[in-house]
């Protein structure tokens, strides 16, 4: 029998495609290592981002390709992950892979409680990740991260407070609870310069900037500073949110900045329930938002509906009008509230309630997105 090669390795790896880029991963060149000796293979695969949501799957199909060649006894499959670097070299911060703004046209649509649960479910990825709170006239991501204090310098550079994987830098650091910052818009640019070049961050595969509501200053500041790899924008469903973030998009287009994709925040509220001893089919007559709804019980006598308090479609209309994909939607839910208030996002504190998962299969979409614009600014090497 013939012995298996480093060759045979190789095409047997061809068999696995990368969903979003389209081509193998051996052309793409993830596959760094790969050997065999006496029926022993070893094979390492790394990926574009420590978020990939097919991650899993491509160590399970790449186990059973390789076990299959003749001579093989004993598979070994690693999975590592480095974020590529954008195709330009960035002065400021060259140690930061991928800058990332969160905005919003508008006020009050949850933009850091995303930017937070965002942040978090990366870390809990294995990426390497900062949070930058730029919202400068409400730094709210301390109270939702738990962390406060002073600020430390190391190097003659501030050092981030980390908490949950993720580092993070804040006005809130700096001023009394009670103080507001009275701040022109120089003021605002040169805070954000020095949150970004200013900040021991260390290396990091993705910063995300929790930036103020509107079109104003800090957006244009933090586009002047730093090339970003994109926004993210945050909307709620009603017409009024999403007429403002089609102001926000324009914005970033005007500045060149790619719009990565939207997330609809407070996308319905989920009702949930249960007549006991009712048999499947049973109805239940419920009143919400004002209009009466006519449900069904299932065999467990569980009945289920949404209520969309805020609308319906808002970010679907914004990513057809400016082709973009939506990212994710996050439906209303309490319990984001009080975690954020107690410094424990929903990411961490109920790691496996749908919402959770809500938020990291969103990052994951975020990852991707940035793996994608990254790999095609960059030519593959055949």
């Amino acid at each position: 029998m013939r012995e298996t090669t480093k060759s045979d390795l190789l095409d047997a790896l061809r068999a696995i495609q990368d969903p979003d880029l389209h081509q193998d991963i051996v052309t793409l060149g993830f596959v760094t290592q790969h050997t065999v000796c006496d029926g022993i293979v070893k094979v390492t695969i790394n990926l574009t981002t420590p978020a990939c949501p097919v991650k899993d799957q491509m160590k399970q199909q790449a186990e059973q390709l390789l076990r299959a060649l003749p001579g093989v006894t004993q598979v070994t499959v690693e999975m590592t992950a480095v974020a590529k670097a954008p195709a330009t070299p960035r002065q400021i911060a060259p140690d930061i892979q991928h800058v990332v703004a969160v905005s919003s046209g508008k006020g009050g649509v949850g933009k850091s409680t995303v930017s937070v649960n965002l942040a978090v479910a990366l870390a809990k990825t294995g990426a390497k990740v900062g949070l930058v709170d730029c919202d400068v006239y409400g730094p709210d991501i301390p109270m939702m991260m738990g962390l406060s204090g002073d600020v430390h310098q190391f190097a003659g550079k501030l050092l981030p407070k980390e908490r949950h994987g993720v580092r993070t830098m804040s006005l809130g650091y700096f001023l009394p609870a009670e103080k507001p910052a009275v701040w022109r818009g120089p003021m605002v640019h040169k805070m954000i310069e020095q949150f970004i070049s200013d900040v021991f961050w260390g290396p990091l595969d993705y910063l995300l900037v929790d930036m103020p509501p509107g079109t104003g200053d800090a957006q244009l500041s933090l586009a002047q500073v730093v090339p970003l790899s994109g926004a993210v924008l945050v909307t709620t469903p009603q017409a009024v949110s999403t007429f403002d973030v089609g102001k926000a998009i324009a914005m970033f287009k005007q500045v060149n900045v790619e719009l990565l994709g939207i997330v609809e925040n407070m996308s319905g509220y989920a009702i949930e329930g249960t007549v006991e001893g009712a048999r499947a089919g049973t109805t239940v007559m419920l009143s919400a938002g004002g209009e009466p709804r006519r449900l069904t019980t299932d065999a467990q006598g569980r009945f289920a509906t949404v209520v969309d308090v805020f609308g319906k479609g808002g970010a679907d209309r914004l990513a057809a009008q400016h082709g973009c994909p939506v990212l994710g939607r996050v439906p209303l839910e309490p319990s984001i509230g009080t975690g954020g208030d107690a410094g424990d996002p929903i990411t961490v504190s109920q790691p496996d309630s749908l919402i959770a998962r809500t938020f990291q299969e969103i990052a994951g979409r975020l990852a991707q997105r940035i793996a994608i614009k990254s790999h095609h600014a960059l030519p593959v090497l055949q």
